[in-house]
């Protein structure tokens, strides 16, 4: 519990970081003469994706126990996948803003269910594993386990619109194809940029040495972290479904 709230509160901390950001580069200012974004707000769409991507989470995990065990290339194959959930969720909630369509919260604790159950799935199994699994409890298909990770994500889409929001502004009512091409542009380079980083560091010959010597430990301690994260994302979904009955 004190581990969610940790991260909770880390969340809270890195979005504020991106908010306070935004006035810099331009809050309300997304669009200039000819319907085209400054540069500015590309700046900070790209800042926004970033740390989406490099807030701590299972998805880091499972990059980290692939990248190790399985090197960088299979853990790079795990998130081009994830990207893919990354990019539908900002697709998405860039047609939110221009008034296209809004997903009803309803839907996102229902994929809160899911995420969680299958993050208690994977811990488990972890967990229950007589000997640890190179690269971890995702090693069957990096793929598959990417685009379930990036398109079972509850917070994705909140934080997508949050983001976008606050990047446009008033501006947002009158959001046209092209801007949000280059903003979708500007989230999807930070997404990428920041997968590397995370390829990067998690690839280190030190990172690599210390996860192979304690390797039992690491396994078992990340299906006590995936069981957790997936007990508060199904604790949080079932909460919001009983408030609206």
């Amino acid at each position: 519990m004190l581990f969610c709230i940790a991260y909770k509160k880390a969340i809270s901390s890195l979005a504020g970081l991106t908010l306070a950001f935004v006035p810099v580069a331009g809050r309300g200012r997304g669009m200039e003469v000819g319907g085209m974004m400054d540069a500015g707000s590309f700046g900070a769409a790209v800042l926004a994706g970033m740390i989406y991507v490099l807030v701590p989470g299972p998805a880091t995990l499972a990059t980290l126990s692939l990248s190790v065990a399985r090197g960088r290339a299979v853990a790079a194959c795990f998130l081009v996948a994830h990207l893919v959930g990354d990019v539908v969720w900002a697709v998405l909630a860039l047609l939110a803003l221009a008034g296209v369509s809004r997903l009803g919260p309803g839907l996102f604790d229902l994929l809160g269910l899911a995420c969680g159950a299958y993050l208690i799935w994977l811990g488990w199994k972890a967990l229950r594993a007589t000997e640890p699994k190179a690269g971890g409890p995702v090693v069957e298909s990096p793929v598959r386990s990417g685009l379930l990770f990036g398109l079972s994500n509850p917070k994705a889409y909140p934080f997508a619109l949050a983001m976008l929001g606050a990047l446009l502004g008033r501006d947002a009512a009158g959001l046209g194809v092209s801007q949000a091409a280059v903003l979708l542009a500007g989230c999807t380079l930070g997404f990428v940029l920041a997968d590397l980083i995370v390829i990067f560091w998690t690839g280190l010959s030190g990172i690599r040495r210390f996860y192979h010597r304690h390797s039992g430990l690491i396994g078992r301690a990340m299906g006590v972290v995936f069981i957790a994260f997936g007990l508060k994302s199904a604790h949080e979904a079932v909460s919001a479904l009983r408030g609206r009955v």
